[in-house]
This record gives C-alpha cells, structure tokens and sequence, in this order.
C-alpha cells in the first residue's frame, strides 16, 4: 500500500521537476513571480523556477524589432488631407519595465506613433512634407524615444514609407507640374529663339564690317597704287626733262630740232597735265628754249 501510494506522490514531484526546469534561448528574457510578485528576470540558458510557488509571467524577445505602422490620415497646415504611413525599429532593453509599466506593449507603441505622426505632420505644408522627410524622421525618433524610455523601450529608427495626398490634390500637383513643365519649355524656345536671332545679326553685323573693310582695303589699295603709278610717272618726266635740258646746253644748234619734237607731243603732254589731280597749266612758249627748259626743270617735283 505505501509501495502503491509512494509511486503516484514521486511522478508527481517528477513532473513538478521537469516543468520547474527553464531553458532560456540567447536574446530572449522570463520574467519570474513569486507568489504574484516579481522577483527576478531569468538569464539565457538554464534555470529552476520552483513549482507551485514561482511562475513565467511573461516571455519576450531582446532583439531589435519591427513595427509596422498602417496608413493614417493627417491634416497638413495648409488644410491638406493626406495618408501616411512608417516603419518603426525598437529593442527592448528592460523586460520588467515594459511588462509592468504598460499593458499591450504594442498597441501602445502603434498609438503613440500615430499621435506623433499626425503632430508632426500638422506642422508642415504639403511641399514640406515631401522635401523634409529626413528632418521629420529625425524629429519623431528623438519624441518617440524619450516617450517610450519609461516603458524600456529603445526606439532606434523611424522612416516614414510613403506619403499619399488625396486623389483631387494628387491631380491638381499633376495639373500643376505640367503647367510648370510648359511654363519652362516655353520659356526654353523663347530663349532659343533670342538666341538664334541674336546670333543671326551677329553674323549680319559682322559680315556687313569685313565687307566693308575689304571695300576700305581695296580703296586704299588702289590709291596707293596711283599715287605709286603718279610718282613713277613724274619721275620719268623729270628725267626726261633733265636729260633734254642737258642736251640743249651742251648742243645750242639742236635748239630748234628739239622744238619741233616737243612741239610734236605738245598736245599729248597738255591733255594729261589738264587731268592731273591738282589741275595744273604749265605755261611755257615753245619757241622760247629758256622758257621750256625752265617749265620742264618745274616737272621734276612729283605732284602728291
């Protein structure tokens, strides 16, 4: 009989055993009560819990962690309905904290980011919303940390995933982007088209002065080229001269053979002195040898 009752009394302190035996894994926490109080977080690997007296109130992981957060919607400062939506990252840091502190974790954790996201969101105009996305992250990560440090909770990164506008505000920053987008091709080809005229009187400009300056070049080259032909000329004349008045002085017998053959190209030589530049008359008697010698000794001087 007490061979009998022995049996069932040791199974049942066997099974009392096996379920007082805790095997915690790497990362993860137990929290222990004993008799409905708290009295110690269990390390990883093994511990006892006694049987009856002490019991696993709660079991979580200390690894960093995701929470998703589903889309909200918010009022911008400019009176603009939009849906917004993120991703929080958070560690647990003190189990006992968190167990005691708060109940449902989570679904306080989901509250108070949507608190703070339409806060956040109230402060921006809609463009904001858009170009200051990092600030806003950064703005909700240090109000979420220090909101959640009384919980044991370590909020270690925030990122707001997408940002949606209503579907009538979404067309009309469409309408407003193509306007835009018009506003600057039309300003583009009108700046081209300044461009291309600019560029086209440039050239104008520009082909009308070497025109001309090849007109001055030529002018100038034709002058030069007369005056050298005009100075050539009255330089042959003036030796002309001087050789003819040298032969009248050293043979005064051929005075007269010398007048008949100036008289010869007397006309020839009064029609171009008419068309000289300065309009000269030589006035000189061909049957004077003194007068002609001294009116050809005259020509010798090259007219400017």
């Amino acid at each position: 009989m007490e061979t009998l009752f022995g049996l069932p009394a040791l199974a049942v302190i066997a099974l009392l055993g096996i379920n007082g035996v805790k095997v915690t894994s790497g990362g993860q926490s137990r929290l222990v009560e004993r008799l409905g109080k708290y009295d110690r977080q269990l390390q990883p690997g093994l511990s006892f819990v006694l049987p009856v007296v002490e019991r696993v109130v709660s079991h979580e992981s200390l690894k960093e962690r995701v929470l998703d957060i589903p889309p909200q919607q918010c009022i911008t400062r400019d009176n603009v309905a939009i849906e917004v939506d993120a991703v929080v990252y958070w560690q647990l840091l003190e189990h006992s904290r968190a167990y005691y502190a708060v109940d449902n974790l989570q679904a306080a954790m989901v509250n108070l980011v949507l608190t703070q996201i339409r806060a956040e969101m109230g402060k921006l105009d809609l463009d904001q919303t858009f170009t200051t996305r990092q600030e806003v992250n950064e703005a909700l990560l240090r109000e979420l940390d220090q909101a959640t440090d009384p919980w044991g909770v370590k909020v270690t990164r925030v990122e707001l995933r997408d940002i949606q506008p209503s579907r009538g505000v979404q067309q009309a920053m469409e309408q407003q982007m193509t306007a835009e987008r018009e506003k600057r091709a039309a300003i583009l080809r009108s700046e081209g088209e300044k461009e291309s005229q600019l560029n086209a009187a440039r050239g104008r400009a520009e082909a009308l002065v070497l025109d001309a300056k090849a007109k001055q070049e030529a002018l100038v080259l034709e002058a030069e080229a007369q005056a050298q032909q005009q100075t050539l000329l009255a330089q042959a004349r003036a030796d002309a001269a001087t050789r003819l008045a040298e032969a009248m002085q050293a043979n005064p017998q051929a005075a007269e053979a010398i007048r008949l053959l100036l008289a010869r190209d007397w006309m020839a030589m009064g029609e171009q002195m008419a068309q000289a530049p300065g309009g000269s008359v030589l006035m000189v008697d061909p049957q004077s040898p003194a007068s002609l010698l001294t009116a050809l000794k005259g020509l010798q001087k090259p007219q400017g």
